[in-house]
């Protein structure tokens, strides 16, 4: 299980530790406050992340994910409370449209797996969530206050997360540089561009993505909202019309 986890800092209080063994390269983010430490997305749950986030803080810790997709809430089974949105509970209670066959085929799909690592072994978390997040509550650790923006598209109850102190924003997978994923019969291409409306308007100062590059302007927020706007005003912006590439990233449709 060693070096599965790749940590960095981005200041004295917060941290990613990412998963770059796997292709999707999935980064979540440690955010200490004076009382609390919140980490946002648990990763695909292959080795424990909970070893590394206590070397990291002394604090509580409190998992919240962007959404309820298998490589965002693999590592919650080792955080007592974690919060959820309102719009995904049903899949953290058996209801997730994918079998738990095809998600072991995607775990291990381009993955460089620890070695004895027995797949079979890999299960879907599911539980109770300690709080049902709605649209812009707020998240209060001391001293550091993180807001929720809800902002389906990828999925019905995806999640991004704004420090307004910081101008940090934590976008889950709403924005990253690679191919978007907006195809699947769970996504809302037309909801996509209405969040994307919704986090450009806000003063971020740097943008932290859950997949593949860390290297993240906020001027991408509205390279990314223009293209949906032009793909709405061609009639594009639907299930089943293609991949758009845009240089450094795409849309699947």
């Amino acid at each position: 299980m060693k070096d599965w986890f790749t940590i960095d800092k981005i200041d004295r209080d917060t941290y990613i530790i990412s998963e770059y063994r796997h292709w999707e390269e999935t980064h979540c983010y440690l955010l200490n406050g004076t009382e609390h430490s919140l980490i946002i997305d648990t990763g695909l749950g292959i080795c424990n992340i909970y070893d590394e986030v206590i070397k990291l803080t002394d604090k509580p810790v409190i998992a919240v994910a962007t959404h309820i997709h298998w490589d965002h809430i693999g590592g919650h089974r080792y955080f007592r409370d974690f919060y959820a949105h309102r719009a995904e509970l049903y899949w953290l209670n058996g209801g997730f449209p994918l079998t738990i066959e095809t998600i072991r085929d995607m775990v291990t799909d381009r993955c460089d797996l620890p070695e004895n690592y027995d797949v079979d072994t890999y299960e879907f978390f599911q539980g109770t969530p300690a709080r049902v997040l709605e649209d812009e509550e707020k998240i209060d650790i001391g001293g550091r206050i993180i807001q929720v923006m809800h902002t389906p598209g990828h999925s019905p109850g995806h999640m991004c997360f704004w420090e307004a102190e910081s101008g940090y924003l934590f976008t889950g997978d709403l924005v990253y540089k690679d191919t978007l994923f907006a195809y699947y019969p769970s996504t809302d291409p037309k909801a996509y561009l209405l969040s994307l409306e919704k986090i450009s308007n806000l003063p971020v100062q740097r943008v932290f993505p859950a997949h593949h590059s860390l290297d993240m302007q906020p001027e991408i927020l509205f390279r990314m909202r223009d293209a949906f706007r032009k793909l709405q005003a061609e009639g594009k912006l639907c299930h089943g019309s293609g991949t758009f590439d845009y240089g450094d990233w795409a849309v699947w449709l």
